[in-house]
């Protein structure tokens, strides 16, 4: 549903803009040809806690009207993969107001309602995989509001490395919301961030790419690092990343972070498995397709796709042969047949790379059906999709690009570029495959892609992986890999489960045709409270899973809206069938409201509070018995990798080289 945007002063203003989405952008936003200065952002401050395998974001914005009359702020935010939106509170004065999520067509109706009789109120609402919306209902002529949200994601180690983002720079994807907004990024006083992270395995060191001199780093344990960036008058422009990286000599594991209140009917839990399994090289010669998105919205990463591109096919071997595909309106070769990696055919391929122009629509089909016309069944081919996966042009139905990628024995490797890219089409394409997707911000660079790919060159897979638990009376679980399982990536399962007692983890994976066993031996428990957050994480998991099914065709629309519905009320998650409405005490209780959310915030901040005073919890399941051979390449356990890779790490690598700093 599209929500009417009505600035009051501007009510008679191009009634097509205000049925217009918001800009991706991280900023406040104002209608093009707008009479009134925009709203500014005074403050913003953001604090983060990495703790047991997911994170905290909590962001504090002090809004200030320049204008001599009262006026709507409109906030736009991209969202983070797999974020849930969880908490949404504005302070007015002395008043502050907590929000709670419902359908969002009824939070629709109440905050208009509340803003049009001059209350304040606030609406949070979230646009597909894109943005999130926030809506202050009224920042008092000349006066200050301050607006604080809170969301969670799960985060995972990958080849021992960790990688937080915070996302801000527009994606310039949404090309129809930028013919009516404006958006105001600058912070005019203070800008913060305090990054915490707390790792029972010890952390060697944490890195943030191109804010070396702004940050202040210290290290408060073996696994427990504190990085705090202070500056006056900055941009909210640019992303910022968190590397951390753990030892390099940390064993495969398995790990369960559970959940259950006193007296709760089921409990909730996480495992992660992180594979350390010693698998051998591949050196044959392979074919390598690159499929390059030329299309408008990568007018700002074209240069860096050139890039990544050039020096991809100058670090091919001389058995190794490619295509190269590009695709906007429609799709059309770059190379005529496949090229053998031949210094002569590089140079020709490289000038032609060099002088490719964004511009156009986005056939993402087209370019994938171009390029898989002509495979040879005789060669192992991998395909490098470098885009931001918004189709707007020919064949758009995710079912329809999982259809068309299993015709082939083939794995997609993608790689998506900026914020707001369609992660949820690339990730059917890759999962349809066998493949994997990275995203790549346009504040990574070299070093930290390096640390995150640099195993995944030549080696074998884990194939038909499969992780399974026996007892406990485990229901609704869910993940988030495929069947294949790369080097350096992490298994994660997020479920729900009855009984407390045994249980078994069990990890079943074929390696070079020979199918390989390992297990883990636990207790779920009766009582844990130490981590309520990751109720409202299998949540999001599951709205995810829903997402999914429903655009492969496999659940329909209206079972699927019902369901996420249903998830976003009862576990307190902004969807897109709910939104976080923030009005008064006592409308809510006019509405009939419940104040779940209070509730379970509530719950949420005494747990926070009491591992602020505590180190990190070890909760390795499989140290009695390990689960994992001991005799692989250690780098923070590891996993496996197919034999495509190469190229595929490569260019992951080569994306950043000329990445702009923030």
């Amino acid at each position: 549903m599209l929500r009417t945007l009505l600035i009051p002063t501007l009510a008679g203003l191009l009634a097509a803009a205000a049925l217009a989405p918001a800009a991706s952008a991280s900023g406040t936003l104002t209608l093009l040809g707008s009479p009134e200065q925009p709203i500014q952002i005074r403050d913003h401050h953001v604090a983060v806690t990495i703790h047991n395998g997911f994170a905290r974001t909590e962001v504090t914005q002090v809004f200030f009207n320049p204008n001599a009359r009262d006026l709507e702020a409109l906030y736009s935010f991209p969202v983070p993969k797999t974020a849930a939106l969880s908490e949404l509170v504005i302070t007015d004065g002395e008043t502050e107001l907590h929000g709670e999520v419902v359908d969002e067509e009824v939070a629709d109706l109440i905050y208009q309602s509340e803003r049009d009789q001059g209350r304040q109120a606030g609406l949070a609402t979230q646009d597909g995989y894109q943005d999130f919306e926030f809506s202050l209902a009224r920042v008092a002529a000349g006066a200050e509001l301050t607006c604080r949200f809170v969301y969670y994601q799960r985060l995972e180690i990958d080849t021992g490395v960790g990688r937080y983002v915070y996302p801000l720079e527009d994606g310039g994807t949404d090309e129809e919301a930028l013919r009516f907004w404006t958006t105001n990024t600058r912070v005019e006083r203070a800008f913060s961030m305090d990054i915490t992270v707390k790792s029972v395995w010890p952390v060697l060191d944490v890195r943030l790419p191109g804010l070396e001199g702004a940050a202040v780093v210290t290290q408060q344990g073996p696994g427990t690092w504190n990085a705090r960036i202070d500056q006056p008058g900055a941009s909210l422009s640019g992303d910022v990343v968190f590397y951390y990286r753990l030892a390099d000599d940390l064993p495969g594991r398995m790990e369960v972070l559970p959940y259950r209140a006193p007296g709760a009917a089921a409990g909730t839990f996480m495992l992660v498995a992180t594979p350390g399994i010693d698998l051998g090289p591949i050196t044959e010669g392979k074919d390598f397709l690159f499929v390059l998105d030329v299309s408008g919205s990568m007018k700002s990463k074209i240069h860096t796709l050139g890039e990544a591109v050039i020096r991809a096919l100058e670090g091919l071997q001389a058995d190794d042969r490619y295509r190269i595909v590009i695709f906007n309106n429609s799709a059309r070769e770059l190379t005529r047949e496949w090229q053998t990696a031949e210094p002569q055919n590089v140079a020709r391929a490289v000038a032609a790379v060099s002088a490719l122009v964004a511009d156009g629509g986005t056939d993402l089909f087209a370019g994938l059906s171009t390029a898989l016309a002509d495979l040879d069944a005789d060669r192992t081919t991998c395909v490098l999709l470098v885009t931001d996966a918004v189709a707007n042009q020919g064949i758009v139905e995710p079912a329809r690009f999982a259809e068309l990628v299993r015709r082939h024995d083939i794995r997609v490797f993608g790689f998506l570029l900026g914020n707001n890219a369609n992660w949820p089409l690339m990730r059917t394409v890759c999962d349809a495959s066998g493949g994997f997707y990275a995203s790549v911000s346009n504040a990574d660079d070299l070093l930290g892609q390096l640390m995150v790919a640099k195993s995944r060159i030549r080696h074998e897979c884990l194939h038909d992986a499969d992780l399974s638990i026996q007892g406990g009376g485990v229901f609704d679980a869910t993940r988030e890999h495929g069947t294949r399982v790369y080097r350096g990536q992490q298994l994660v399962v997020l479920g729900r489960y009855k009984d407390a007692g045994p249980a078994t983890a069990t990890l079943r994976a074929t390696i070079s045709g020979t199918e390989h066993v390992y297990t883990a031996q636990f207790e779920f428990p009766a009582v844990d409270e130490a981590d309520p957050e990751l109720e409202r994480l299998w949540a999001q998991a599951r709205i995810d899973e829903l997402v999914l099914q429903r655009d492969l065709g496999l659940l329909p629309e209206g079972e699927a809206a019902d369901a996420i519905l249903g998830y976003g009320v009862d576990y307190q998650l902004v969807t897109d069938e709910t939104s976080m409405l923030v009005v008064s005490d006592e409308r809510f209780a006019a509405e009939g409201i419940d104040r779940r959310n209070r509730e379970r915030t509530a719950v949420e901040h005494q747990a926070q509070a009491a591992r602020s005073t505590q180190g990190p919890v070890n909760r390795r399941v499989d140290e009695a018995q390990p689960a994992f051979p001991d005799r692989a390449p250690r780098f923070g356990g590891g996993g496996a990798i197919d034999p495509m890779t190469l190229a595929g790490a490569a260019l992951l690598l080569l994306l950043t080289l000329t990445l702009r700093r923030w």
